[in-house]
């Protein structure tokens, strides 16, 4: 008998950290135990999709346009009926419409994941979204949340019973993110290559939720507060999108254009990160951010928002720093005062990367799921396959 199938639907199958942390489920859940394919609402990016080590995991896009995806419900409904899935999960707000066809699918176990705040619902005050999921609430059978903040949301305004509500945090591979040998290394392609440079980043899609302005300002004024950072100090900007013409309009009023790298959308992230000596987060919402545990594995120290979930990852003072959404004094105060004390910065790194050992490690959230997936089908078995494979099945090319 095969194993059963988990669907996994989200709204776009392409760089970021939700579908990341998919792809890499995918890859670490036990082969024997599970075989899975991804519903994108939208589109699927090949190359995305060749992340997949599996050559079994079908990526179908549906090619939905603005608006609901009522109109798509027949489709997706067929889909699954083809399929027959054990397991349909869907991810976000905006994927959740697919748990009505996966009910009318009959497919037993329906579950919805919050991953984080939506970026026109930055507090989750908007009376509209809560109404929105609860009028979905009894098509879904289980629900995750990934920070405590959204359990929250879920179970005191939602309305979904706590019994219902699963909080499993994002997970991330140490054993790739790691502090490289040797002291920090030269970025390829980054024209900061001397020694004495020491280079503050960000990684993540430019965007108004993201607020690389934020940090942009914060960088101007941190050139001003230490008499030594226009000669040492240099900005590291990984990622592309809408929001880049602003970010460099800021530097370029600051005078500090030529001090400022941007790396556009990158894949080698690992590289990109160990080449720091400080990571910035300096989002206005976030829910479990995998670029601050990615950052702190790889030993930096963060300076983040207290925005979402951002405050149980750092350990203010220990870890890293957090300061207000919008701040731009307060993150270039950071900044600085990692800048001038590197033995500090060093000390946090080191922690926060004992912090990710200890409680966000990939296979930690991978179990977690295997168990929730496994209590979710009519025999609940934890014998020998419940232990999630730490090695990926060979790599093979998108399958979409």
């Amino acid at each position: 008998m095969p194993a059963p199938l988990i669907v996994h639907v989200v709204y776009r199958f392409a760089v970021g950290g939700l579908e990341n942390g998919v792809v890499n489920l995918i890859n670490r859940l036990p082969p024997q135990s599970w075989r899975h394919a991804v519903l994108s609402l939208t589109d699927v990016d090949p190359d995305f999709a060749a992340r997949i080590t599996r050559a079994d995991v079908p990526c179908i896009a549906m090619r939905k346009g603005p608006g609901h995806a009522h109109r798509l419900y027949p489709r997706i409904y067929r889909l699954l009926r083809e399929l027959g899935p054990a397991i349909v999960h869907t991810r976000n707000l905006a994927a959740l419409e697919a748990s009505v066809p996966a009910w009318a699918a009959r497919v037993a176990a329906r579950v919805h994941g919050e991953h984080g705040r939506d970026v026109n619902d930055l507090d989750g005050a908007r009376v509209r979204y809560q109404w929105v999921r609860r009028a979905f609430r009894p098509f879904v059978t289980r629900y995750v949340a990934l920070s405590p903040d959204l359990e929250r949301y879920l179970v005191d305004r939602v309305g979904i019973p706590a019994a219902r509500v699963e909080q499993i945090y994002n997970g991330v591979d140490t054993a790739r993110f790691r502090p490289a040998a040797g002291g920090r290394p030269a970025i390829a392609e980054c024209p900061f290559h001397d020694p004495g440079h020491w280079l503050v980043g960000t990684v993540g899609r430019m965007e108004a939720v993201k607020d690389q302005t934020n940090l942009a300002r914060a960088f101007v004024c941190a050139l001003r507060l230490h008499p030594e950072a226009r000669r040492r100090l240099r900005l590291v900007l990984v990622g592309d999108g809408a929001l880049r013409p602003q970010v460099e309009a800021i530097l370029e009023q600051g005078g500090a254009r030529d001090l400022a790298w941007f790396s556009g959308e990158r894949g080698d992230v690992v590289p990109l990160l160990q080449g720091l000596d400080c990571f910035v987060l300096p989002s206005l919402a976030e829910g479990v951010s995998n670029t601050i545990l990615e950052a702190m594995a790889c030993g930096l120290p963060v300076v983040a928002t207290r925005v979402g979930a951002n405050g149980e990852l750092v350990e203010n003072g220990l870890t890293g720093h957090l300061v207000p959404a919008a701040d731009s004094d307060g993150l270039a105060h950071e900044i600085v005062g990692y800048f001038g004390d590197p033995a500090t910065a060093r000390r946090h790194g080191r922690a926060g990367r004992q912090l990710v050992l200890q409680r966000f490690s990939l296979e930690r959230m991978v179990e977690r799921y295997h168990r929730l997936y496994t209590s979710l089908l009519p025999e609940r078995s934890f014998g020998p396959q419940a232990t999630a494979t730490t090695t990926p099945p060979p790599r093979r090319g998108a399958n979409g």
